[in-house]
């Protein structure tokens, strides 16, 4: 691990990351009704809900955020260790996961308490900050397995997830502003923009690491279920769906295989 002598700096960086995510965990217990609010599902005169537009995955999908916030929280834990004070890795890396955290925490509350497009605009600037801190991350060399699992695995299900929640939460704008007869061209936008996710999604790939792709993978299977199996229907968009899953996880399986034949 790279470290150099400790700064200031280290100290106020490991307390902000501390704080962001009690920030989103306190912000996520508000989210889902723990503290006396409306669960997500409700939120919005329920736009927001797995049945609300034809992209929203089926219900059972959000239980990846279980897996994203423990992560999460055991960066938090991870990164305030006096060990990793002085680490070149979280002084590059350690305030933009922060970031993440707060945005994260603030689509929640703009969800809870504020309007749809307020709540499309804090998941794109989830989303973008997300994917400037996976650029820097895939640029960065690795300190061992717990930051590879830390950093890089939970911002990949982060980055992943947020990927297709972001065109959900979109849609459901959509969904509640276009005209009622724009529903029958919604197989056609729909596969359109499983085409784009399947694309950002092998772009992500390219870069060999998986979580990302199981994120997408895992949300893409959810939405195919949401769309065959739930309302509304649409076999159209729950084959597309399938398919670009497949190819993701395809293109992430061959990229993983080539980069281990290349240490070799």
């Amino acid at each position: 691990m790279n470290v150099t002598a400790t700064r200031s700096s280290d100290l106020t960086r490991q307390i902000a990351v501390l704080s962001a995510t009690g920030f989103m965990l306190v912000a996520a217990m508000v989210g889902t009704g723990l503290f006396g609010g409306t669960a997500v599902q409700d939120l919005q005169d329920g736009a927001l809900d797995a049945d609300a537009s034809y992209l929203a995955p089926a219900q059972q999908a959000f239980s990846i955020w279980s897996a994203v916030y423990i992560g999460l929280i055991a960066y938090a834990v991870w990164q305030a260790l006096p060990g990793q004070r002085g680490s070149e890795r979280q002084r590059r890396l350690g305030w933009l996961i922060a970031l993440t955290e707060v945005l994260n925490g603030l689509w929640l509350v703009s969800a809870q308490y504020t309007t749809l497009p307020i709540t499309v605009l804090v998941i794109v600037l989830l989303l973008a900050a997300l994917a400037f801190t996976w650029r820097r991350i895939v640029r960065e060399r690795g300190e061992g397995v717990v930051s590879a699992v830390l950093i890089d695995g939970v911002t990949g299900l982060h980055l992943g997830w947020v990927t297709l929640a972001t065109v959900a939460n979109t849609a459901a704008f959509l969904t509640r502003t276009l005209p009622a007869e724009t529903e029958s061209a919604a197989d056609v936008w729909g596969v359109v923009v499983l085409i784009a996710v399947a694309a950002i999604g092998c772009g992500i790939a390219w870069f060999g690491r998986i979580a990302p792709s199981i994120a997408l993978v895992w949300g893409l299977s959810w939405l195919a279920v949401g769309r065959l199996a739930d309302e509304p229907e649409s076999t159209t968009i729950g084959i597309a769906a399938i398919v670009a899953a497949a190819v993701i996880a395809l293109v992430t399986i061959v990229r993983v295989v080539g980069r281990l034949r290349a240490r070799r």
